[in-house]
């Protein structure tokens, strides 16, 4: 068996493939951005044809580089798929043809159709058996939304020919054939579970599960063509790679991308959590075998499940701006022409100036669920700067995983000292550590951590240190293409290569880096004040009226 475990990284912006060696580290690589697609304030789309070509494109650009190295296909020894979760794609199961863009997890133009839902008989227990609130989020209002707006989707539903998948499923119908080289609908239990049609409850060590009947009947999907379910690794459920240079290559892993980067940060224990800061910002807490309901907004989902074992549960946090608020700054507002300008400005000015930036672009996710907020900034005045605009808008990911890490202590009753990082926002130091002038000038600079300051925000208070505590220790590994190598370990333990957890001792383990802060009790409660103002201050900003005309 080849030595060597490849990826599929299918993100919001980019799409990309990876090749890495048993120490988890990149030996080939390509990366293929393509085209957001916004019909009106609020929507996003995807081409679903673009996700596949770009996929195909990245498989091979990265393989020539492979090969160019003296290596053969037949040294991969198998592949791994993540991708953007909730994601919705809806096509006909005859021709295989996608039969509207896919709408994407941030979308919000399913307002309306939450609201009604959340009148509806049977919607209190939603939360209790999917993990998830009924929100703009999962893909199940998202199907109802094109079955409502799209005249050929909905005929092919009500012939009973109409396929839904996220984008993993749509990848894998794409790109893998099975044994006898048939077309492949299936999924895994982490994508699965992100769709709002899997009841947590049903899920055992099986091979196979199925989607839940009465919650399938609650979004009225009833015919409605679901994919198959299997464990995130599995040997035999995903095929094998239909064409290309890597044809025949087994595909064994498959997660949802905060799945994925969980098990590439190797978080694996009960009480293990990480935290991605890409487009949005996602921080995943390990609770074991055993789902926990939030009763503080958090979200239940599936963290990973490895052939033949017990799922794996996580409490998450899911902020849907976090990276694209930096992407606005450059692209809408041209404060910065390059987006790794934001964290040497930001730390250019000691605060934000009393600058509160709220980016509710599409609302606002984990703990708050606020449909109708709007972007919103506060605290301009005649003093504001550039900088300071700069310095607020990595605030508000750093007040947001605040709120989180409060909301995950209080339902798991345990306190998270460790948190791993990732994510292209992690890449700068600056925004991982701000540094801020001291009162003492004859005194080091204080410095305020992580990502954009995470660890002061949420540090606790310790009368022991005169007010001062250490709070959160962050942990950065230098490989922090962490969702790309959790897909490729999965796919490692699918064809065998990896065994156990401990066989991954030494995968990814060199050079990471750890961010502490210390602060004052009073520093961090007057901060999180002012934010905590400031999102009460954005809600409502959408009328019933508004979503209404906007959205119908």
């Amino acid at each position: 068996m080849g030595k060597f475990t490849a990826a599929i990284d299918q993100g919001t912006t980019s799409t990309r493939f990876f090749i890495f060696d048993d120490k988890g580290e990149p030996v080939a690589k390509h990366q293929q951005e393509f085209n957001q697609i916004y019909p009106h304030a609020g929507w996003i789309e995807h081409d679903p044809a673009v996700l596949v070509e770009s996929a195909r494109d990245c498989m091979r650009v990265a393989t020539e580089q492979f090969l160019a190295l003296g290596h053969k296909p037949e040294d991969i020894a198998a592949i791994g798929i993540t991708n953007q979760r909730e994601t919705s794609v809806v096509w006909d199961a005859r021709t295989g043809k996608a039969l509207h863009n896919a709408i994407v997890w941030c979308d919000s133009r399913t307002t309306h159709i939450v609201r009604d839902l959340k009148g509806k008989k049977g919607a209190d227990t939603i939360l209790q058996r999917t993990g998830l609130p009924l929100s703009t989020y999962p893909s199940a209002v998202k199907i109802k939304w094109i079955l409502e707006h799209c005249k050929p989707a909905r005929e092919v539903y009500e012939a009973g020919h109409l396929a839904f998948g996220t984008v993993d499923s749509w990848l894998l119908h794409n790109l893998a054939v099975g044994p006898d080289g048939e077309k492949l609908h299936v999924t895994d239990v982490t994508n699965a579970s992100r769709t709002q049609l899997l009841n947590l409850d049903s899920l055992d060590s099986e091979d196979s599960f199925k989607f839940d009947d009465e919650l399938v009947r609650f979004f009225e999907l009833e015919k409605l063509r679901l994919p198959r379910v299997a464990p995130s690794s599995h040997a035999d459920a995903y095929g094998v790679v239909a064409d290309g240079p890597l044809k025949g290559v087994r595909v064994t892993g498959c997660l949802g991308d905060q799945s994925a980067a969980l098990v590439g940060q190797k978080a694996f224990e009960k009480g293990m959590a990480k935290n991605t800061y890409g487009t949005g910002c996602f921080m995943l807490y390990n609770t074991g075998n055993t789902p926990v309901i939030s009763k503080n907004g958090l979200l239940t989902t599936v963290a990973f499940q490895l052939q033949g074992s017990k799922p794996v549960y996580a409490l998450e946090g899911s902020i849907a701006v976090a990276g694209s608020a930096v992407k606005f700054l450059r692209d809408n507002l041209g404060i910065i022409q390059e987006a790794h300008e934001v964290g040497p400005l930001a730390a250019k000015v000691s605060d934000s100036g009393g600058v509160v930036f709220v980016t509710a672009f599409a609302g606002l996710f984990a703990p708050y669920w606020i449909d109708d907020a709007q972007g919103t900034i506060f605290g301009i005045t005649n003093y504001t700067t550039r900088e300071h605009i700069c310095r607020a808008t990595v605030e508000a990911t750093c007040f947001q995983t605040k709120a989180i890490i409060d909301a995950m202590e209080k339902d798991s009753g345990i306190e998270i000292k460790n948190l791993a990082v990732d994510g292209g926002m992690s890449n700068s130091d600056e925004c991982m550590q701000v540094s801020i002038p001291s009162q003492n000038l004859n005194s080091p600079a204080r410095t305020l951590t992580p990502f954009f300051y995470v660890a002061t925000v949420a540090s606790r208070y310790n009368s022991s240190h005169s007010g001062l505590s250490q709070g959160i220790k962050v942990d950065r590994p230098a490989m922090r293409e962490t969702t790309a190598l959790g897909a490729a370990i999965a796919a490692g333990f699918g064809v065998g290569l990896w065994h156990d957890f401990s066989d991954l001792k030494g995968v990814n383990a060199r050079n990471h880096k750890a961010f502490t802060a210390r602060t004052t009790q009073e520093q961090r409660a007057r901060q999180f004040k002012r934010w905590g103002k400031a999102v009460e201050m954005s809600k409502g900003w959408l009328s019933t009226e508004d979503i209404d005309r906007e959205y119908d």
